[in-house]
């Protein structure tokens, strides 16, 4: 099983959300969260840390993550954990990655013409936002 890791990024008042916008299939065209593939031996925790900083400069030091979800694609052969957090402070944001934007925290992310996932990012902020007392 092929496992990945994407981060869901708020602003330091939760106005907004960090997206990519990707340049290169899956999804080319579409807004995504970051994110990226968990390596052998590497902890999912660790790994959505390690493409956090890779893909927007974000460290540890700017921002907790809590797990927020984990789930299985079978027919894909794909695992995915969903991490989430709020920034401590305001960051610039750069990667090398794919150009990075922030959303209003209160877009419609089920908007498939918009939106990587195939409806899924809506359904992440959704879980988020169900338990954000215990993630922000």
């Amino acid at each position: 099983m092929i496992k990945y890791c994407i981060i869901l990024i708020y602003n330091k008042d939760r106005s907004k959300i960090l997206m990519c916008h990707r340049i290169k299939q899956p999804y080319i065209g579409l807004k995504n969260l970051v994110g990226g593939k968990i390596e052998k031996g590497e902890s999912p925790l660790d790994a959505a840390y390690r493409e956090m900083e890779e893909e927007t400069s974000i460290t540890k030091n700017d921002i907790d993550i809590h797990h927020v979800i984990s789930t299985n694609y079978v027919l894909e052969n794909i695992s995915l954990d969903v991490f989430a957090g709020r920034l401590k402070h305001d960051v610039k944001v750069y990667g090398d990655e794919n150009p990075l934007c922030w959303i209003d925290a209160d877009d419609n992310f089920f908007d498939i013409t918009r939106y990587a996932g195939d409806g899924n990012l809506g359904h992440i902020l959704l879980c988020a936002n169900y338990h954000k007392k215990k993630i922000f």
